[in-house]
């Protein structure tokens, strides 16, 4: 193979895709790459993280179908869902967890986002996470919808969930569409209202034509805690009513229980978020999940067919695995179809 034509390229563009070149296609030493380049060892180092950052470098590893790859078949066969199963140390905190799964998410991604796609987000901490890893990608016509609102009563979260959208669409060279409501609303009757305005209608109508969905889950039992959980959006009376509905978790501020029911849960009246049946209809659904805290959110999540691929990892998905109770299968493929 040769090296591409390059001439018209930035020079840290330029010398990045030649030391990649040189390392990944001609299998050179960086000492030598170095001396061909004229330079230090360590810039050619800060040249090849540079080239994967950016994508200019992507890797990809063809696994046998042995270890991992057997809880991703587990768990396709008794969901019917793709899982992506990031590989972790079991010693390693929440907070590293989380910002590794972030990155292997965003490599992923990239084969799900594609031109003329509209594409929903939720705002949450593993979304804030996966946004600052994103891996840059030259599209047209892509369009990003907040999924719900985040503002409470200390703060309009404008600027939170913005910013989560605003690198998602430059990224792809996308435009965004924000969702300036409260995360949830006081009475009902409010969000009713606000639902027949015609500003908030066109919002509504870009979520029903989604063609990914794209979200973590909350949970209220995380050690990383969900921004939903942590940012002043529940009160105490919210959390008694949540623990009395047997509410195990979220997906863009809609609560849902164990069995993958959400029907009867007073907060999803006042939530901003799309009704579960709207997200199902989504053709592609991709969670992001990190931390054996949110699997019992993720088996209500997985139980209600809110999942299509799965990016989870390799702690998590086996305790999904080992906690799966003979039966559950069957109702979950069904769910996901």
């Amino acid at each position: 193979m040769s090296a591409p034509d390059t001439q018209n390229l930035p020079e840290k563009v330029r010398d990045a895709l030649k030391a990649g070149h040189l390392y990944y296609m001609q299998d050179l030493t960086m000492e030598a790459i170095a001396h061909e380049m004229h330079t230090s060892r360590s810039s050619v180092s800060r040249l090849l993280s540079y080239a994967r950052a950016s994508g200019l470098v992507t890797i990809q590893i063809a696994q046998p179908h042995e270890g991992a790859t057997r809880v991703q078949q587990e768990l396709h066969a008794r969901y019917g869902i793709g899982a992506h199963i990031v590989p972790m140390p079991s010693a390693i905190s929440d907070v590293d967890r989380l910002e590794r799964v972030a990155i292997s998410a965003a490599r992923i991604l990239d084969r799900f986002i594609d031109s003329n796609t509209t594409v929903g987000v939720a705002w949450g901490s593993t979304m804030s996470a996966l946004s600052r890893h994103l891996i840059p990608k030259d599209l047209h016509n892509v369009e990003f919808v907040q999924l719900n609102g985040a503002g409470n009563t200390y703060t309009t979260g404008v600027l939170y969930a913005s910013e989560i959208l605003r690198r998602f669409g430059d990224t792809y060279a996308g435009t965004i569409q924000e969702f300036p409501v409260p995360a949830l609303f006081d009475d009902p009757q409010t969000k009713q209202a606000m639902w027949r305005e015609r500003s908030t209608r066109r919002i509504l109508d870009i979520q029903e034509r989604m063609d990914v969905a794209l979200f973590g889950l909350g949970s209220p039992f995380s050690e990383v805690r969900s921004h939903v959980y942590a940012g002043g959006y529940l009160d105490a009376e919210d959390y008694a009513s949540l623990d009395a509905s047997g509410v195990v978790g979220d997906v863009a501020t809609v609560f849902f229980r164990e069995d993958g029911s959400h029907h009867g849960i007073p907060l999803n009246e006042r939530a901003s978020g799309p009704d579960i049946d709207l997200i199902k209809r989504v053709p592609r659904r991709v969670c992001i999940v990190s931390g054996p805290s949110k699997v019992h959110s993720l088996r209500g999540a997985l139980a209600a067919g809110l999942i299509t691929d799965l990016i989870v990892d390799e702690g998590t998905a086996r305790a999904l695995a080992d906690l799966v109770e003979p039966g559950e299968a069957a109702a979950s493929v069904e769910h996901a179809a």
